[in-house]
């Protein structure tokens, strides 16, 4: 199985950037449909990315859609959020999650279809 690390989190201003990393060990991460999932206090856990096995297809929920970025580096077994244009709704505990996939081409929105969880990071930003 693999074992999932994010980094990258903290507290920024609005209008700031971050980048997320998602450090992957134990099996080679090309095997792997990646996802970004948030969860801020009393709200459920949403999809924030969502990245296919080769990187060639990905998807982003609404509300991040034109500011976040996700990317992954096979070599490097790493995931990567990019955070641009911050707002204090995106204040959150960041989580990478990992499922295995026949498909190379297709990325996966659905939390319950995610089998391996990082520990998440927190990102607060204030106004």
């Amino acid at each position: 199985q693999v074992q999932l690390v994010e980094s990258g989190g903290g507290l920024v201003q609005a209008e700031d950037s971050l980048r997320l990393s998602c450090a992957a060990s134990g099996r080679t991460l090309s095997t792997y449909a990646m996802g970004w999932f948030r969860q801020a206090p009393g709200k459920e856990r949403e999809v924030v990315a969502a990245i296919s096995r080769s990187g060639t297809s990905t998807s982003y929920g609404d509300s991040v859609k034109g500011r976040f970025t996700v990317s992954r580096d096979n070599v490097k077994n790493t995931v990567y959020l990019q955070m641009n244009s911050l707002k204090p709704e995106d204040t959150a505990v960041y989580y990478c999650a990992a499922t295995v996939t026949i498909f190379s081409g297709v990325y996966i929105l659905e939390k319950n279809a995610y089998s391996y969880w990082g520990q998440g990071t927190q990102v607060t930003v204030s106004s």
